[in-house]
């Protein structure tokens, strides 16, 4: 699939994940990608994560099941991109719906929210909500806490929930944006450094950063831009915390959407950090306040949903040239 199709494809799927998300009739039928593959990599995970090989054994492993878990990702996308194609306009608009199913702007401004309204009804229905949105612990968080941990992840999860998949697609075609969201699939289910996925998830973890790396660019340039444009935010801000703090982050990518919200913003996000027992002890991002409540995540919602309005207008321009 040439640029001249799939950053179109991109720009449809962007656009009709925004107005209709993914249709809750249809995910109670046949559920959703995510589920499938993460079907199928949990049955990989049975066959070949073996507790009792080497260290070096299981990486192997674990590489070999990435290798047999993202064949079918690929075989199927780009079967159905060869089926479809050959219809023109009706074809396209199939291929647009299945690769609107990758990104997921709608969802996540859906959870983010929830938090918002549920710490208007107290701490409880807050540390509720946030537990749908990130993997710490929410009972040790306060209000703060609860409104930081939705801020941090809306940030995060705008570059791998939304850019990166968008940005794949309008590179690779239905197949590119189904094989990242494969990747970043694996990476939220096996890529964690316990004992049981320290070796076996190695791969899918290194992978999941390696294509994450450019997403996680463009999502803090976006933020900056949208910072730039909305009230009570500052782009300047964002670009000097983004410069000073993404990459002091534990992760390679994370960093660089956070520091932006958080200079965006004026708030002081990440740093030390429990999941589960455990502390997590991480740099911060930013240099603001700490205190923060429903109306800083309302804030953030409203520079997420402008960031993701530049996105699709960089998106229509690239089409625009491509078509040309």
């Amino acid at each position: 699939m040439s640029l001249s199709q799939s950053l179109p494809l991109a720009l449809a799927a962007l656009g009709l994940e925004a107005l209709i998300g993914y249709p809750t009739p249809l995910y109670r039928v046949v559920g959703h990608p995510v589920t499938w593959m993460g079907a199928w990599l949990k049955q990989l995970d049975v066959l070949l994560n073996r507790p009792d090989a080497s260290f070096a054994m299981r990486r192997a492993l674990g590489a070999l099941g990435l290798l047999l878990y993202l064949a079918p990702a690929a075989l199927v996308a780009g079967a159905a991109t060869r089926l479809l194609e050959p219809f023109g306009v009706v074809g396209f608009a199939a291929l647009a719906l299945l690769a609107a199913s990758l990104p997921a702007q709608r969802s996540l401004d859906a959870h983010v929210r929830a938090v918002a309204d549920g710490l208007d009804r107290g701490l409880d229905e807050g540390r509720r909500a946030v537990a749908m949105v990130v993997g710490r612990n929410p009972r040790v968080l306060d209000q703060a806490g609860v409104a930081r941990a939705a801020i941090e992840s809306l940030a995060e999860n705008f570059s791998d929930g939304v850019v990166a998949p968008v940005l794949w697609t309008a590179l690779g075609g239905l197949t590119g944006g189904a094989l990242y969201k494969a990747v970043n699939t694996a990476d939220s289910m096996i890529g964690h450094r316990d004992d049981r996925y320290a070796a076996f998830g190695w791969a899918s973890a290194r992978l999941d950063d390696v294509i994450n790396l450019p997403a996680s660019r463009l999502a803090a340039l976006w933020l900056i831009v949208a910072a730039t444009l909305a009230p009570g935010a500052s782009g300047l801000e964002a670009a000097r915390a983004v410069r000073r703090d993404a990459v002091k982050h534990r992760s390679p990518n994370a960093g660089w959407p956070e520091s932006a919200m958080a200079g965006a913003l004026g708030l002081k996000l990440a740093g030390p950090r429990v999941y589960g027992e455990t502390l997590v002890d991480d740099a911060f991002m930013g240099e603001g306040r700490r205190d923060a409540d429903s109306g800083d995540i309302r804030r953030a919602l409203s520079l997420y949903r402008l960031a993701c309005v530049i996105e699709a207008l960089v998106l229509a321009i690239a089409a625009l040239i491509a078509l040309r």
